[in-house]
């Protein structure tokens, strides 16, 4: 009989088929208590879980004694305790690089949309009320040569940099943990300190991943020191942003704008204050989805899921360093 598999997202069926040659694979509609419960045999004797969405935590993993590989189709991995897993000697592999272009791509279009206002000017034209010629009531703001701050330069940020710089002949600024000498040669990049990056940016872009020392790190302090004329992206994970304090700092006009395609609770309550602002634009965490992107992420989570499970852990492994080979 083969090894089973848990699937928690669905597959295309050429994808499915690749993964049900080698596994018994048992698909359920999401990964909570309830699926957990109503499957208890299966995820007793699964060696592989995938998908994306739900905790993988000491809970899961306790129901889960023959587990030996997570795979999950998404780049961050904070649903995961990855010291429980490290601790079992379970793999987690994530898809960190076929989703680069795309998201890079949503990030040039937050800038540009919120810069010109798009969204906002969209949704006056078709209200009706372009009754006559335009005046700087509906005026907006240049993206080309101004400076772009983006924190957390990996490969997202190289391959924003790389749209701003290029397409759009923007000085670039980056707050990192190290130096990205290849940022900085191929981009003309300056390495700075948060503080002093969103003083002088006028676009700031986040693009970390949400960990305890990441949680709010923009917050009430940081705005304020963002100059009035000034953009925030959020492409990142929600929480990294204090979204009371962004909210309060749209209303009073202390910043000019923001474009965000993550937030601290999604979906997004429809009755956030910050869903009645004119001056954000607001995505439903699209970063990566395209039909292409999308696709390429699942068939990169199937192959990691097999690759970990045949005991290659070398890429796209989160802990492959805590793992006993």
């Amino acid at each position: 009989m083969k090894p089973s598999v848990i699937l928690y997202e669905s597959l295309p069926a050429d994808l499915l088929s690749r993964l049900n040659e080698q596994y018994q694979v048992t698909e359920i509609s999401a990964l909570n208590a309830e699926t957990v419960a109503e499957h208890a045999d299966v995820f007793r004797h699964a060696v592989g879980l995938l998908g994306s969405g739900g905790k993988v935590d000491q809970t899961l993993l306790d129901s889960m004694p023959a587990l030996k590989a997570c795979s999950t189709i998404s780049v961050g991995y904070d649903l995961f305790d990855v010291d429980a897993l490290s601790a079992r000697n379970i793999a987690l592999m994530h898809t960190p690089t076929v989703l680069t272009d795309t998201v890079a791509d949503t990030i040039m279009a937050l800038v540009l949309a919120s810069a010109r206002r798009v969204t906002e000017l969209d949704s006056w034209v078709k209200a009706g009320k372009w009754t006559k010629n335009i005046g700087p009531e509906q005026f907006s703001i240049d993206v080309h040569h101004k400076t772009l701050g983006i924190v957390g330069m990996g490969r997202i940020g190289k391959a924003v940099a790389q749209r701003a710089r290029f397409g759009f002949d923007m000085e670039i600024l980056y707050s990192a943990r190290s130096a990205h000498k290849d940022a900085e040669e191929r981009f003309s990049a300056t390495r700075c300190e948060l503080d002093e990056l969103l003083k002088k940016s006028d676009f700031v872009c986040i693009i970390l991943p949400l960990t305890d020392q990441t949680r709010h790190m923009i917050g009430a302090g940081q705005l304020a020191l963002m100059k009035s004329s000034a953009i925030l992206i959020n492409a990142g994970r929600g929480p990294v942003v204090d979204e009371q304090a962004l909210t309060h700092a749209l209303k009073e006009k202390a910043i000019y704008g923001a474009g965000l395609d993550v937030f601290e609770q999604e979906p997004v309550p429809a009755q956030a204050e910050l869903l009645t602002l004119p001056n954000v634009v607001t995505l439903p965490h699209v970063g990566s989805a395209t039909h292409e992107t999308r696709y390429a992420m699942k068939k990169d989570g199937v192959e990691n899921l097999l690759a970990a499970l045949s005991g290659q852990t070398d890429k796209n492994c989160v802990n492959s360093s805590a793992l006993k080979k």
